[in-house]
């Protein structure tokens, strides 16, 4: 780490003056300020772009306004407003703190660190942001923008994700926060890296502390932060079952609580294609009609990529065969029905609506040319 001779006052002196000429000021969460409402804001912005964020947040916030009506709405209502936002375990964790938040504080947020830091999905950096933003409360954060300007502008070497260079991070945000202007600062140093500091093409010439930021002075801005080591992607294969009744609707179940889309509603898997027909008549008592193959949809997570060969599927007249149970429903097309859908079986779902208009529409047209 090569450390920067401007002072820590002086630098978040600057970081202030930019964010008050050039700041993001009327963002959604920003607008009253709440704990809650940044709460939010600062759970969904987690590994996600505000581009992106804005319009869930929007939606999340006009169905859930209060920590009471968030823990009091059903999992799946609630992962039905998450659905495309992915890391699902994001919207579990915070249905499961705004319960604790009404069971142990009777709905209220807690502006003590520790409370806030012992809810379910919150850390550190999280946690800090919440009472610094919401209460101009003295505590540093360290998201991915924080950490990639502190880590350009004093070149610290190594990956940030290592205890090592984290702890140096800590260190260093710790020091440029100041006491005074807590809630201005820590959305400065985060627009700063947001808008400027960015991970390409970062906009140096516009930057209030550039000119002492050991990287610009070395031109190597786009050497830090250091990547994640690489390594090769597994790639998983499963085979989802659309399998609809004469009605149009289609057989979901829910994922188990735990794991990858855990409590999303999801197709029935299978390891392959050619397991179909045996699943449907060994396990659903029916005989698949109507087997068409889609082509192969590839959906990738941080940590492997599933390569999804979905299989349409007709049953005739077996609807009542295949019984609907807690784990199991039929599902309209129309969307409807607030389910918490994982982003690759909701877009399989838009197709087949899709797929039925048309059949619909055609089979339509085809009865008017008969009888006229």
């Amino acid at each position: 780490m090569r450390s920067s001779d401007m002072p820590a006052a002086d630098f978040s002196d600057a970081v202030l003056d930019w964010y008050d000429h050039y700041g993001r000021k009327h963002l959604p969460w920003q607008v009253q300020p709440t704990p809650y409402r940044v709460w939010v804001s600062e759970i969904m912005l987690q590994q996600t772009q505000v581009a992106t964020v804005i319009p869930y947040y929007e939606r999340f916030m006009a169905r859930f306004p209060t920590i009471q009506s968030l823990a009091e709405a059903g999992q799946d209502q609630v992962l039905h407003h998450w659905s495309g936002l992915g890391y699902y375990a994001r919207a579990r964790h915070l249905h499961a703190a705004a319960q604790q938040l009404v069971e142990l504080f009777k709905g209220k947020f807690p502006d003590s660190f520790d409370d806030v830091l012992a809810l379910p999905g919150i850390g550190r950096s999280t946690a800090g942001a919440i009472l610094s933003l919401a209460g101009d409360q003295y505590y540093p954060v360290l998201d991915g923008n924080v950490k990639r300007v502190l880590t350009r502008y004093h070149a610290v070497d190594g990956w940030p994700g290592q205890a090592r260079v984290l702890k140096q991070l800590w260190v260093l945000a710790e020091r440029y926060t100041p006491a005074q202007r807590t809630a201005a600062y820590t959305q400065a140093i985060m627009d700063l890296g947001a808008t400027l500091c960015t991970r390409t093409r970062p906009r140096c010439a516009d930057c209030p502390v550039s000119g002492s930021c050991a990287a610009h002075a070395a031109g190597k801005q786009m050497d830090y932060p250091s990547p994640r080591p690489k390594k090769t992607l597994p790639v998983r294969s499963v085979c989802m079952l659309m399998l609809c009744n004469a009605e149009g609707d289609v057989l979901l179940e829910q994922r188990p609580p735990a794991g990858i889309w855990g409590g999303l509603w999801s197709f029935p898997e299978l390891p392959e294609v050619a397991a179909v027909a045996g699943h449907c008549r060994d396990s659903l008592g029916i005989e698949a009609t109507d087997v068409s193959v889609w082509p192969v949809v590839r959906h990738s997570f941080s940590h492997f990529h599933l390569d999804i060969t979905p299989v349409l599927a007709g049953m005739g007249a077996d609807r009542e065969m295949v019984m609907e149970a807690p784990y199991r429903l039929w599902y309209n097309t129309s969307g409807t029905d607030e389910r918490g859908l994982a982003a690759p079986v909701e877009k399989l779902l838009q197709r087949l609506a899709v797929q039925q208009d048309l059949r619909d529409h055609h089979d339509t047209n085809s009865k008017l040319r008969k009888t006229g």
